[in-house]
């Protein structure tokens, strides 16, 4: 791992050092593994705190978006592309633990499931391989998980995509700030809810007014008909971004986001 002081941990060199490594792997007992112990430990000390007055969110990572971490971008998509046996083989092994760490935080009290899933996102790959490799692979994970799941991008684009999306039995799909969240909110109403879609890294720089707008017309845009979860786009929110950004974000919300939602008077008609 490696620390900062400005931000939140990250992963060091991948332990994944060429791809044939991948025939000798195997995923960590979750039983017998302190680090995911402790955030076990962490959702059952919240459930006991709140019950079910307030939602509580487990996090996977799904099998085909983990392998940059695994062994890096650039050899992943070469194992991708080229090496179709041990990329099978890899995606076994990871959805076998995406699974199983899905529902121990279900189990320890989790409500549901953010299922992160970047590199199926068309800014990354074209919908045709994603159709080939990202798509089944959500179906068949999300159906062993035993609980609601989230699917998100990591401000990666969904649009394109955002009917498959639907197909994997996913609950909700997170949205890009580089996207229409109203043609989002369309394409996605009856059938799924939708999070997103605040720029945290332009959050940084906002002000009280800007901040207000900016939630004000993401309500406006996917609020109405209700199926929206407002967010950032990203699933993390900079460290730099400001205690009063934060509160005026939730304080908008409180003011303009309970329903019925009259959208003329958040535009202010």
């Amino acid at each position: 791992m490696i620390y900062v002081d400005d931000g939140p941990p990250n992963t060091d060199r991948p332990f994944i050092r060429n791809a044939e490594m991948i025939t000798a792997l195997k995923a960590p007992d979750i039983r017998k593994t302190p680090c995911l112990q402790k955030v076990l430990d962490a959702i059952k000390l919240m459930k006991a705190r709140v019950g079910d007055d307030c939602p509580i969110i487990g996090v996977a990572i799904s099998p085909f978006s983990v392998p940059v971490m695994q062994m890096g971008f650039g050899p992943y998509l070469d194992l991708m592309m080229e090496r179709p046996e041990l990329f099978a083989q890899l995606m076994q092994i990871n959805e076998d633990f995406c699974v199983d760490w899905a529902n121990a935080q279900l189990e320890a009290g989790a409500t549901a499931i953010c299922y992160f899933d970047p590199v199926s996102s068309p800014t990354i790959i074209t919908r045709a391989q994603y159709l080939q490799t990202g798509f089944l692979i959500a179906k068949r994970t999300i159906s062993r998980i035993k609980g609601p799941t989230a699917t998100h991008m990591a401000s990666g684009r969904t649009f394109q995509i955002v009917g498959d999306v639907i197909e994997t039995g996913t609950a909700m799909v997170g949205v890009s700030c580089l996207e229409n969240l109203s043609e989002i909110k369309s394409a996605c109403r009856g059938k799924i809810s939708v999070l997103g879609n605040l720029n945290g890294i332009e959050m940084r720089r906002w002000r009280a007014e800007e901040t207000e707008n900016k939630v004000r017309e993401a309500i406006a845009q996917a609020g109405p008909g209700g199926g929206f979860i407002l967010s950032d786009n990203h699933g993390e929110i900079p460290w730099q971004v400001s205690d009063e950004t934060l509160l005026a974000i939730g304080e908008t919300v409180r003011r303009w986001g309970s329903y019925p939602i009259d959208e003329t008077k958040i535009y202010g008609r």
